[in-house]
């Protein structure tokens, strides 16, 4: 689950996307992005819609969100070929 600023910004960095790309596919404005990550090591503070918008938007891309006692994220394991 996406609960911080940081973690977004690290979920996006570890994808390549830009901020104004994440709110294309989230279909939000990059402000609502660029104001999330503000939030650094505090909860993300914003509408549960939009996180969760931009949460499935990272996960298409292939993030996996952590939440094991500390937020994190990581590449889904691709399957084999």
């Amino acid at each position: 689950m996406l609960t911080t600023g940081n973690q977004l910004k690290a979920a996006r960095a570890l994808v390549g996307m830009e901020q104004s790309r994440l709110a294309e596919v989230a279909g939000l404005n990059v402000n609502t992005i660029r104001n999330m990550e503000a939030a650094g090591l505090g909860p993300i503070a914003g509408r549960s819609v939009n996180v969760q918008a931009i949460q499935r938007a990272l996960e298409e891309a292939g993030v996996t969100f952590l939440n094991g006692g500390e937020p994190g994220v990581r590449l889904k394991r691709k399957d084999p070929a």
